[in-house]
């Protein structure tokens, strides 16, 4: 072979070294991006990590739609959460 050549790798070294350097970037880019969503959002709510907490008067209005409790009742909780 007499130094002709492409060397051990055969010529793919270099292919291979571009793919993982876009890869590489490409995992660095993601980091970024959710690491200033979870930010933004503070970990919680619009952000996907965590539900939004459920205020009081949803969840009485979901009790009287479930039928849990009667008119009588969700009137007078409804007036001591507002």
């Amino acid at each position: 072979m007499g130094g002709y050549g492409y060397g051990m790798m055969g010529g793919g070294g270099f292919a291979l070294g571009w793919f993982m350097m876009v890869l590489w970037w490409a995992f660095i880019l993601v980091l970024v991006v959710a690491l200033v969503r979870w930010l933004a959002g503070g970990g919680r709510g619009e952000s996907g990590f965590l539900p939004a907490p459920r205020k009081p008067l949803d969840i009485l209005k979901e009790r009287y739609a479930r039928g849990d409790i009667d008119r009588e009742t969700y009137d007078r909780m409804r007036r001591d959460l507002e």
